[in-house]
């Protein structure tokens, strides 16, 4: 079996396991312990310590429990949300200690998928982007380990280290084999805000970051453009996935000064609500916001506020769903879970994070004649763009 196969087993493997899991949990869950008042909590605890036992007796072979329950906890966070991660004591030691001291990076927003570390986005002009690496792409090895089951925030320190210094990753994409690549990491040098005049008086503003000072980037060249006659606008958000939730909002006030934009909840995070303020606009041309899958965090609340207040058309791919506030919740042998406590939701109240933002509009950047010849759901060739800007396109036809 070669190793697109075997991944293609893991996969459907994984979907499989995940789904009997959560079905047994959700049936077990409407139960409360009436003797602690602990609704759910024990059931929970014996599913999971049935199916353990389970597996050890009845397994085909010895099977190293370890490994099954670091999997079972694993996949029981990617199950619940697809940025959680898993430290160890030692992991979670070392990520504390390294991660914010080393300044060399690759450029990727990363996320789990299948128990896999996936690429969400890259960073316009980062090594990520130089090696190709896009929007859906597996990383299946970070220096010769393996990336299964792995925790996702150990992953990304993984991939930090010192600038110029290189790594072996091996990418799983869509071809046969894995792609073995060297990337140097290197200190990111975000892209500026994009802005042009294009016909009919079209001002186009591409966002690819939305970090530190972004913000008044592009309300500087949204006023400029303005002033040099544009009578409607494009912001661009495509494969925009930096950023934090809150600058999505504020992304959106500088277009919305009313309403809810979005608002953070979670079960312990009290609400706080993000309104427009006419204060802060900078313009009120009509506008078309352009999305695809690599969209996500900041850009996606930014998409999401102005949609769902009807100040723009959105047009595009669905979003890839990444927004929430995450914090490290220690456990007392000193290992921790990384986990959302609270996400964004949608003016109208849908959680971004889980649902995305489908446009208004959708309109596929892939090209539609790329055909699959098996039926694994994965093409056999690198997908195809169409050489014309097919979402900018259907925007220019948005009045």
């Amino acid at each position: 079996m070669n190793n697109r196969a075997k991944f293609l087993v893991v996969l459907s493997s994984t979907g499989l396991v995940a789904f009997l899991l959560l079905g047994a949990v959700v049936t077990k869950s409407v139960a409360a312990d009436t003797n602690t008042g602990r609704n759910g909590v024990y059931p929970h605890i014996a599913v999971y310590s049935e199916v353990l036992s389970r597996i050890k007796s009845e397994y085909v072979a010895e099977p190293d429990m370890n490994g099954v329950s670091l999997g079972a906890v694993n996949g029981m966070l990617e199950a619940l949300d697809p940025y959680a991660s898993y430290l160890n004591a030692n992991q979670f030691k070392e990520y504390v200690k390294n991660y914010d001291s080393y300044k060399g990076e690759l450029g990727m927003v990363l996320a789990k998928k299948f128990g896999y570390i996936t690429v969400v986005s890259v960073i316009p002009g980062s090594p990520a982007d130089k090696a190709m690496l896009t929007t859906g792409d597996f990383i299946e090895t970070i220096k010769g380990v393996g990336t299964r089951d792995m925790p996702l925030a150990y992953a990304a320190m993984l991939l930090r280290g010192d600038p110029n210094s290189t790594i072996d990753l091996t990418v799983l994409r869509r071809k046969p084999e894995p792609q073995k690549l060297t990337l140097t990491r290197t200190v990111i040098a975000y892209p500026a805000i994009e802005s042009k005049m294009l016909a009919d008086n079209v001002g186009y503003i591409k966002v690819p970051v939305l970090t530190t000072g972004k913000l008044k980037e592009v309300s500087s060249a949204v006023s400029a453009i303005e002033k040099q006659g544009a009578k409607r606008l494009v912001l661009d958000l495509r494969n925009c996935a930096t950023g934090d939730p809150d600058d999505g909002a504020e992304l959106a006030g500088l277009f919305q000064g009313s309403g809810t934009l979005t608002y953070a909840e979670g079960q312990k995070f009290p609400k706080k609500v993000f309104t427009g303020e006419a204060t802060k606009v900078v313009t009120k041309l009509p506008l078309v916001v352009l999305t695809n899958h690599g969209t996500a965090a900041a850009a996606e609340v930014a998409a999401a506020a102005l949609q769902g207040n009807k100040r723009a058309k959105v047009v595009g791919e669905r979003t890839y769903g990444d927004a929430s506030i995450r914090r490290p919740i220690t456990m007392d042998d000193g290992s921790a879970i990384i986990l959302s406590v609270a996400k964004f939701y949608t003016p109208d109240g849908k959680s971004i994070q889980d649902n995305g933002i489908t446009p208004d509009e959708q309109v596929a950047e892939t090209d539609p004649n790329v055909t699959d010849s098996d039926d694994d759901g994965i093409p056999d060739v690198p997908v195809k763009k169409s050489t014309t800007d097919l979402l900018l396109e259907k925007a220019l036809t948005i009045k």
